[in-house]
């Protein structure tokens, strides 16, 4: 199955049945997380839920496999463990990892396309060789996990600003899938009011090379969107310059004053494919 991935990625508690298909409706693909959505007690019935909905009919109808992705408890616990066993009675084929630290952990995971959260030092660290997996199909990276495998204290300082070291696990966690071909994710934003943060967040993800990002709550997704969908202007630049390319006939030209080359091209070739919703060439 092609795991088609669109801009935004809506998570939702597993535990919260009553959610799952809003979730679905509102944002590209959901996540229904059995990990760190869900509290201990709960999993057990969070699986149930994934479970009770399948195959049912009228109110709730069954999730669409291509836009589902399941998040599961780190490799070698009893809660992946389970996790798999439901898996294995679903049509889901496309899972989260939580916490991947090393490309062994992806042999338990054959026949499932895997987006391999990176959330931990050694996560970070071993990122290319995870990307390598051949099950892998996107990295996705986690601040706040990040720093608390870290023994600090928060991801962000007092402007709002990540710090030093989770924006280097952020570009570690870009470098290391797209050098492998490999989709890339960015992290939740967690401040859910301040949508103009997120906006300028999700605008960096976009021109850093991220496919898509990450979100925590339905009104996350228009932003994000917003975000990766180019203006008018923006198209109309790159028609422009792919036109002006074709009519000059060389590798190296001058466009409105400025050196344009292949890498600017396929900038714009991107810009082409976003406006049109097409999935880009490392996509799922």
């Amino acid at each position: 199955m092609t795991f088609l991935m669109g801009p935004a990625l809506l998570f939702c508690p597993a535990d919260r049945p009553e959610r799952f298909h809003k979730a679905a409706q509102r944002s590209d693909a959901v996540i229904l997380d059995l990990e760190d959505a869900v509290a201990p007690a709960d999993k057990k019935r969070a699986r149930g839920a994934i479970l009770a909905q399948l195959g049912t009919k009228g109110e709730v109808p069954e999730l669409e496999p291509s836009r589902t992705i399941i998040r599961v408890n780190p490799a070698g616990t009893e809660d992946f463990e389970k996790d798999l066993h439901c898996l294995a009675h679903t049509p889901y084929r496309t899972v989260m990892l939580a916490k991947a630290e090393d490309p062994s952990q992806l042999a338990r995971l054959e026949g499932y396309n895997v987006i391999a959260l990176c959330e931990t030092a050694a996560g970070v660290l071993n990122a290319p060789a995870i990307a390598a997996a051949p099950n892998v199909v996107a990295l996705m990276w986690g601040a706040e996990d990040l720093l608390a495998s870290l023994g600090g204290t928060s991801s962000r300082d007092g402007s709002g600003r990540y710090r030093d070291v989770a924006l280097h696990a952020r570009s570690t966690v870009l470098l290391a899938a797209r050098a492998h071909g490999k989709e890339a994710v960015d992290s939740v934003y967690v401040d859910i009011p301040d949508l103009s943060g997120l906006a300028a967040e999700a605008a960096d993800a976009v021109a850093s090379g991220f496919g898509s990002k990450a979100c925590i709550h339905p009104t996350q997704v228009a932003v994000i969107r917003a975000a990766y969908a180019p203006t008018e202007a923006e198209v109309a630049a790159a028609n422009q310059l792919l036109a002006a390319a074709r009519a000059s006939g060389s590798g190296v030209f001058q466009h409105e004053g400025k050196m344009v080359d292949g890498p600017v091209l396929r900038h714009a070739e991107a810009t082409l494919r976003r406006a049109a919703g097409q999935v880009p060439p490392n996509a799922l």
